[in-house]
């Protein structure tokens, strides 16, 4: 596995791309249509934005993930040298939508508009779920440069320190990170606020991992908060 890691990181990272952020865009995709199917029957609104409000990153969201799932158009934009690009500007499209949402939000709750617990609840968990996939994704793109050069021989120094990395007798042999294990970073750190498995090492995942705590600190505090006293 090692050699195979070492040798052919192109074919690996197709394979983490296709079958694991693929459906983790897929997943954000499919909770923002929920939301606003849900918002359309229930004539829910956010400040004075219609349901729709939901659905505005779902067409570039797709238009940049077509071509990074399907073979022909990935392996042109690889030809062209635009993969990575495309990618980093899906991830960025995800994260850029979701603060507009989330200010949204806020700015709809403050203004006295959030009445039902359910609705701020529902709308809370998605632009929180959004926000720990958004975030494992861009901790999965910029780790060392992304999922091609950390495969490679003589990959860029880290950005997180894994445990396994640290102590290669606890993992199984030719180990390296996948998208779950920058997931799992994600979500301990939307939930605790601080790093609990992989330690930041550089500025890059530092500063990356206070705008996460930061909003995740937001959407739970405040919006979530508001919800269970409307709740009582």
């Amino acid at each position: 596995m090692a050699q195979k890691t070492a040798s052919d990181p192109l074919r690996e990272e197709e394979f983490e791309s296709r079958w694991e952020a693929a459906p983790a865009v897929i997943t954000v995709i499919g909770s923002q249509v929920v939301l606003a199917s849900v918002s359309r029957v229930e004539h829910w609104t956010l400040l004075t934005l219609s349901w729709w409000v939901w659905l505005i990153s779902v067409p570039p969201e797709l238009a940049l993930l077509i071509p990074l799932a399907w073979d022909r158009p990935r392996h042109r934009l690889e030809q062209l040298g635009l993969r990575r690009m495309v990618a980093l500007a899906l991830i960025g499209v995800i994260s850029l939508t979701n603060a507009l949402l989330l200010v949204a939000l806020i700015g709809s709750l403050v203004k006295g508009k959030e009445t039902s617990g359910a609705q701020l609840l529902l709308k809370a968990v998605t632009v929180w779920a959004t926000n720990v996939i958004a975030f494992g994704l861009w901790y999965w793109a910029v780790d060392r440069g992304g999922p091609v050069k950390r495969l490679r021989p003589d990959p860029p120094p880290r950005d997180f320190q894994f445990p396994q990395s640290e102590n290669p007798e606890l993992a199984e042999p030719g180990w390296y990170p996948q998208l779950i294990d920058y997931v799992y970073i994600s979500f301990t750190n939307s939930i605790a606020f601080s790093p609990t498995d992989a330690m930041p090492l550089t500025r890059r995942a530092k500063l990356l991992m206070l705008f996460e705590s930061a909003i995740s600190a937001v959407t739970i505090l405040l919006v979530a908060a508001r919800a269970v006293n409307i709740f009582k």
